[in-house]
């Protein structure tokens, strides 16, 4: 049998490079896959966390779907839906809340960093904290479970929403006998920490990263704002410790990444290496970025393309729901 694929991103911010290499990239590939059944959503609910401008979710959440179909996301296919019409995706989510402990919950990689920032800040500890952030593992499970996904493709950030997903499920079967598959998380190892701007991890928190569909001159220039160490142009240089390199094979063919890698060794200066990494980088995004610019400037043809993907989601969801329920007492 087909293997379950799932994959969402939040509308937090425009698609960067950290969002395609991390997780459309990978997710794309399997979809490509004939062994895999694929399901990919905009996570608008849980960008409601952070995002509480109703013109701003709109506006992101059209740029991440525009995002998935200028990336060549086949809806004949996959099914692409937006979360929040799904609406079986939260009853379940509360369902999965009686069976999620709240220290597992306490131990979120998310909300723990907002506890430690606001004890470093001399905050209260739950400053700034809503129940969404707090939660917001929980409504991933759902996401997860109610298409009983075996895969996962994630940043490593993330790796720890799948797990909760697991902990929770394995709580339910007990309960309940065999109802849940056990998600696994995929990830790309040699990018699974995408540098930014200032080497640090590509984030919209930091600030640094680059958008996937910058127009040329301004990815230009934010390509030539990536931190470089001060080795001279003629010394030689390692490729698999370098930032610039690692951005570079992302886009190029595997020949033209050898010739960078020769051009790394036998010495290349960062403003070269940076022209280069535009070069593909521009070359590679060409259409794509023209595709994303006609999509967003009809938006009612992506909202028809979502509502088509909702209903093939939510058909082959229900018949899972109402077992579900049957099994904790709600059906008789």
């Amino acid at each position: 049998m087909k293997k379950q694929v799932l994959t969402g991103i939040k509308p937090t911010g425009r698609i960067h490079l950290g969002n395609y290499i991390g997780a459309i990239k990978p997710a794309l590939g399997l979809a490509e896959n004939q062994s895999y059944n694929t399901a990919y959503f905009v996570a608008d609910y849980h960008g409601l966390t952070k995002i509480h401008d109703p013109i701003e979710m709109k506006e992101l959440s059209y740029g991440v779907a525009a995002a998935w179909l200028a990336l060549g996301l086949n809806t004949d296919s996959a099914i692409f839906y937006r979360q929040s019409d799904v609406p079986e995706i939260f009853e379940l989510s509360w369902i999965l809340s009686c069976f999620a402990p709240k220290g597992l919950l306490n131990r979120s990689h998310a909300y723990k960093s907002m506890v430690e920032d606001n004890q470093n800040g001399g905050r209260e500890v739950d400053s700034g904290v809503n129940m969404g952030v707090f939660t917001y593992p929980i409504l991933m499970a759902a996401d997860i479970l109610l298409f009983q996904t075996e895969l996962v493709p994630v940043g490593k950030d993330q790796i720890q929403h799948v797990e909760i997903a697991r902990d929770i499920a394995e709580s339910f079967n007990k309960q309940y006998g065999e109802t849940f598959v056990l998600p696994e998380y995929v990830i790309q190892e040699e990018t699974s920490v995408l540098p930014g701007l200032d080497g640090r991890k590509m984030s919209k928190s930091y600030n640094n990263t680059i958008p996937l569909f910058e127009e040329p001159n301004k990815l230009r220039k934010l390509i030539n704002k990536i931190k470089t160490d001060s080795s001279l142009p003629e010394e030689p240089k390692d490729p698999d410790s370098s930032d610039i390199f690692s951005l570079y094979k992302e886009f190029a063919s595997s020949e033209q990444t050898e010739i960078m890698r020769k051009k790394f060794h036998s010495g290349i200066g960062w403003g070269e290496a940076k022209a280069e990494l535009f070069s593909v980088m521009n070359s590679f995004m060409k259409e794509p970025r023209d595709r994303y610019n006609e999509l967003l400037s009809d938006t009612e043809a992506i909202d028809q393309i979502l509502q088509n993907g909702a209903e093939k989601a939510r058909k082959q969801i229900i018949p899972f729901m109402r077992e579900i329920k049957q099994k904790i007492g709600l059906y008789h």
